[in-house]
């Protein structure tokens, strides 16, 4: 089983033109090395990444993105086996795509930014309860604390004083920004992530 993550920069015509060049260089510099993305339409984008992977590259890209002020991504992780396999992400297929496009077309019908459809009803309810709680929290990250977001996913296992070393701040207002963050509970859900899709899909595999 694979994932596919199905994204799109929000109000994009409103942003400043930077966002273009942040979403590609954060598309380049994803988590997971063995991703495959494309942009398309515009502000559009797809990835192809190994199940486990998705969440923790989610918010990678989220983070990113909120680091330019206003700006904010909706994005739609379908898990699933891949039956077309094609140089372009986007001329890709099976059920992997197929969940991610649906759960897609449904985010602003549920009001959430970020969600995942699987062949498991049992896991998306469950997870899909998470990342809403957890989303009233990410929605509301500043460009300040989305940047030191970002660079804490960047050297994951780095501590707080290296960190604020590359990001230029001081070790303190780098703990404030990941307390504001909640980032210590966020990387418990996207823990948790790992060990559901270990378990439950565990005979998909």
């Amino acid at each position: 089983m694979i994932a596919v993550i199905t994204g799109d920069i929000i109000n994009s015509r409103e942003l400043s033109p930077q966002w273009m060049a942040t979403l590609k260089e954060t598309l380049s510099a994803l988590p997971e090395r063995k991703s495959r993305w494309e942009i398309f339409r515009g502000d559009s984008f797809q990835v192809e990444l190994p199940m486990t992977e998705a969440l923790l590259n989610a918010l990678y890209i989220k983070a990113c993105i909120k680091t330019i002020k206003g700006a904010d991504v909706r994005m739609s992780i379908g898990l699933g086996e891949i039956t077309i396999v094609s140089e372009k992400v986007t001329e890709s297929n099976g059920e992997a795509y197929v969940n991610s496009g649906e759960g897609f077309d449904t985010l602003k019908s549920n009001k959430v930014n970020l969600l995942v459809k699987s062949p498991s009803s049992r896991f998306d309810e469950d997870m899909n309860l998470y990342l809403k709680l957890a989303l009233i929290t990410m929605d509301g990250w500043s460009p300040t604390a989305s940047e030191v977001v970002k660079h804490m996913l960047e050297n994951y296992n780095e501590k707080q004083d290296k960190i604020a070393q590359i990001s230029g701040r001081s070790q303190s207002s780098i703990s404030e920004a990941l307390k504001r963050a909640h980032f210590t509970e966020i990387m418990e859900l996207e823990n948790k992530y790992r060990k559901l899709t270990a378990e439950i899909f565990k005979k998909w595999k």
